[in-house]
Order: structure tokens, then C-alpha cells, then sequence
């Protein structure tokens, strides 16, 4: 066969491995959002336009928890050094609500100062690749997994402790990383427990499970609310949203409400105030 016969079928094999390839992923250009969602299949970023949010005003209970988590985030939006944070504790506590608070605050005092990137949970093993994509975007960016934690035979926690860390390159100057989740250790306590129970070497194989937390520079613990700070919570949201109801009525209901979900949280006065609202036929819109 000669060359002339070759080129037609060598040109074939180059397309057709061409559309096997996955499209490179652009920088892209964040000046069009303040907010975006990282999708891995298609690898690319999805702008969002109206994040889904409450004011930082309106959380109550966590005073401490905004107080340090503002100051990091303020200090990595000016360019000075800061941590990757880990929100744990309690379910319906706050801890994602406080990190798009934040951001949000952040970039009312200086517009434009940070990109809240959201990747999630099973899009972790692309998150070396999204860092690279985010790199040279020339802003700063805040990239944020909610309910982060892995099970037994989850072994992708290895890849996100280096690139938090220890890898080579580290991380990235304009990127810090924040994650919440339900487990101080992001592993099941049983899942630790069975390592030191089994384990021919028990220290390290449990260093090697609980050490990706510590590649967090800020633990801030979240923790089930008392009633007063519940009743506070579902006053702040009656006054900012204009719901006409007296106070003794208003706290009678959040009680009655709580005891039906069997907890009190941050979550379980929203869903109130959202139940309250509708049969106050009021939208619930602070402007």
C-alpha cells in the first residue's frame, strides 16, 4: 500500500480519535457572575445569576463562627494569606448558609472581589483538573463543596488531600477552599474505629483516614441551637420580611413546629418561616 493510499485512512484515525478526546476546557472568564457551578461531564463552569441565599444579618446562634470565617474570606479577597476552612457539626445549623453569606458580604463592601465556585461532592476526583482551569483566571476564587465526607471504600479523600496540601504545585495563590460537613473527620466514626480495631499498624492507618481534616486550617463546629437563639432566629425573619403576626403567637407556632420535626435548627425556622409566609399570603422577600 503506498503513501498516497495510507493518508485517507491515517486521516480517518485522526478524527476519530479527535472526537474520542474530551474538549479542552478554556480559562474561562469569570468577570460574568459572581458565582458559578463546576460541572464535570461536559468538564465547564455554569454562571448563576441569583444564588439561593440569605443576608448574613439573619443568622443568629453563630456569632462567633461569621466573626472568623468573615475575617479569613476578608483577608483572601485583599490578598493576604488565609486557610481552607472546614464547617462541621449539626445538620441545618447554618454552615453552608454562612459560607454564601459571607461571599456575598464580601463582594457588597468590594464588588467583583470573589467568584463563589460550587463543585460537588461526586465531582471531587475532577478537582484537580478544575483547579487548574481556575488558575490563571485572573480572580480570586472562593470554591465551595457542600456535605463533603466518604465512606469506606471511598478513596478519592487521597486526591483531595493533596491538592489541598501536599501535592507538588500546592494550592493555587487566588484559590481558598471551604467545605462543610455533618463529620468533624469527614469519615464515619465506625469507619475510624474498624482501622483501630484491624489494623496491623492501627496509629497509621487512622492518622491516614483523619489527616485530611487537618489540612484545614479553620474547624469551626456547628451545634444545635437552644430555644432563645431559635426564637431569635424566627423574630429576625418576621421583622425582615414584614410578616404581620404578635410575638407570643409567633413563638407559640416556631414551638409547635419544632416539636413536630423533632429538632431545632436554622433549617427547621426556615421551613416555618416558608410555611408562616404562605399562609400569611406574604412573599418572603426582604426589599
Amino acid at each position: 500500500m503506498s503513501d498516497r493510499d495510507l493518508e485517507p485512512l491515517l486521516n480517518r484515525i485522526a478524527d476519530a480519535l479527535d472526537r474520542l478526546a474530551p474538549a479542552p476546557v478554556e480559562t474561562p472568564e469569570l468577570a460574568g457572575a459572581d458565582a458559578f457551578v463546576w460541572h464535570s461531564d461536559p468538564e465547564g463552569l455554569e454562571p448563576v445569576l441569583e444564588v439561593n441565599r440569605i443576608d448574613l444579618s439573619l443568622l443568629q446562634g453563630i456569632a462567633q463562627q461569621t466573626e472568623i470565617l468573615y475575617d479569613n474570606t476578608k483577608r483572601f479577597a485583599e490578598g493576604l494569606p488565609a486557610n481552607n476552612a472546614l464547617l462541621w457539626g449539626s445538620r441545618g445549623t447554618g454552615k453552608s448558609s454562612l459560607i454564601k453569606a459571607v461571599h456575598a458580604r464580601i463582594n457588597e463592601e468590594t464588588p467583583d472581589a470573589l467568584a463563589l465556585v460550587e463543585i460537588h461532592r461526586e465531582d471531587i476526583p475532577t478537582l484537580p483538573r478544575l483547579l487548574h482551569v481556575l488558575k490563571d483566571s485572573g480572580r480570586r476564587c472562593l470554591l465551595f463543596c457542600d456535605d463533603l465526607s466518604f465512606e469506606v471504600e471511598d478513596t478519592t479523600f487521597k486526591s483531595l488531600k493533596a491538592v489541598l496540601e501536599g501535592g507538588i504545585e500546592g494550592r493555587p495563590e487566588n484559590i481558598l477552599f471551604y467545605a462543610t460537613s455533618n463529620r468533624r473527620h469527614l469519615m464515619p466514626r465506625d469507619m475510624i474505629e474498624n482501622e483501630r480495631s484491624s489494623a496491623i499498624h492501627t496509629a497509621e492507618a487512622v492518622e491516614e483516614k483523619v489527616s485530611l481534616s487537618d489540612r484545614f486550617g479553620l474547624w469551626l463546629g456547628f451545634h444545635p441551637v437552644k430555644q432563645d437563639t431559635y426564637f431569635e432566629i424566627i423574630e429576625g425573619y418576621a421583622d425582615a420580611f414584614g410578616l404581620d403576626i404578635d410575638k407570643e403567637t409567633l413563638r407559640a407556632e416556631a414551638l409547635e413546629w419544632s416539636m413536630t420535626r423533632g429538632s431545632r435548627s436554622g433549617r427547621v425556622a426556615w421551613q416555618f418561616m416558608q410555611d408562616l409566609a404562605g399562609r400569611l399570603g406574604k412573599k418572603l422577600d426582604a426589599s
